[in-house]
Formats: structure tokens, C-alpha cells, sequence
């Protein structure tokens, strides 16, 4: 069993060790030098501070399983009712169904802090896990960018998805 709930500053370590294994070892992220713990703190706090969630899931023994958290798509006004989500699974955890249980609880938050658009930038279109995630919540398919990261000596894609949350584009939103 697990409890999705809000990060905690100490959750950052093993935030920071679960990205890590990421960076290091897939192509979920195209960053290739894993970032500090102070990085990933202060990453966090970013996203805090705008008023977004960064989720932890954890199992009863507390360990930290997976994170996710959803950020600003961009930073101009226009674009201030849609944000990128982001979800990392610790890798012996990935395939328990903790990825849709984070990001499930992270479109109900982000929709009560007003969003209205999230949008996946999923790193490497051989991903399957995301891409299954995603399309599980009901996620679109919204394109792909072909060949527009090098990482471990290839060209990787990226799949964009994205889903309207809440009213969308139902409603105007002010």
C-alpha cells in the first residue's frame, strides 16, 4: 500500500537519489549530470512557491517510492492556466500502478490551484511507462519533436500530451 501526500523538506534526499537514477540511467530526462541536493531543494521550492504541488508517494514503512510535481509550461502571462507535469518512479517501484495514483493526485491539486491545461514533455518517445500513464488518465496525444535530445550516444524524441482539467477552455478563467 502506498499514501500520495505533500513533499516534505525531508523528502529532497531521496528525491534527488530517485532523479538521480534518471539521469544516470534513462531517458526519461535529458539532463546528463545528476543535480545536488541542494538543486533538487531548490527546485522544489520554486514550485512550491508558485503555488503548484510537488507530491511524494510513500509505502507504510515511509520510504519514498516516487515524486511528482507540475510547473509553470512557460513563464509568459498567457500561458499562466497551463503547467508541464513531471512524474519519477523510484525503479524498483515502477509498474504497481504508483504513477497513475501520483499523477491523478496531481491534476486534482493543480486543477484547485487554478490550472486549467497540463501538458506532458515526455523525454524519449520509446518511453512506454509514461506514455501508458498518461493515455491511462486520459491524456492526448499532442505531437512528437523528432531527434531533439542526445543522450548515451542517440537521438531521442519527445512525446507531447496534454488533457484539459477542470472547466479547460470551457470557461473563460477570470
Amino acid at each position: 500500500m502506498s499514501t500520495i501526500r505533500p513533499s516534505r523538506d525531508a523528502d529532497v534526499a531521496a528525491i534527488t537519489a530517485i532523479y538521480s537514477h534518471h539521469v544516470l540511467h534513462g531517458t526519461g530526462t535529458f539532463e546528463t549530470t545528476p543535480p545536488t541536493e541542494a538543486d533538487m531543494a531548490s527546485r522544489r521550492a520554486d514550485v512550491l512557491s508558485r503555488g503548484l504541488p510537488y507530491l511524494v508517494a510513500q509505502d507504510d514503512a515511509g520510504q519514498v517510492l516516487g515524486f511528482a510535481y507540475c510547473q509553470w509550461f512557460k513563464p509568459r502571462p498567457a500561458y499562466r492556466y497551463s503547467a508541464e507535469d513531471s512524474i519519477y518512479l523510484h525503479p524498483d517501484a515502477a509498474g504497481r500502478g504508483l504513477g497513475k495514483q501520483l499523477l491523478g493526485e496531481l491534476e486534482r491539486q493543480a486543477q484547485a490551484a487554478g490550472v486549467r491545461k497540463l501538458i506532458a514533455v515526455i523525454g524519449d518517445s520509446a518511453n512506454a511507462g509514461s506514455v501508458g500513464v498518461h493515455r491511462a488518465l486520459g491524456f492526448a496525444d499532442a505531437g512528437v519533436i523528432k531527434s531533439c535530445g542526445w543522450k548515451f550516444d542517440r537521438w531521442l524524441d519527445i512525446v507531447l500530451m496534454d488533457k484539459a482539467i477542470g472547466e479547460g477552455d470551457t470557461t473563460t478563467p477570470e
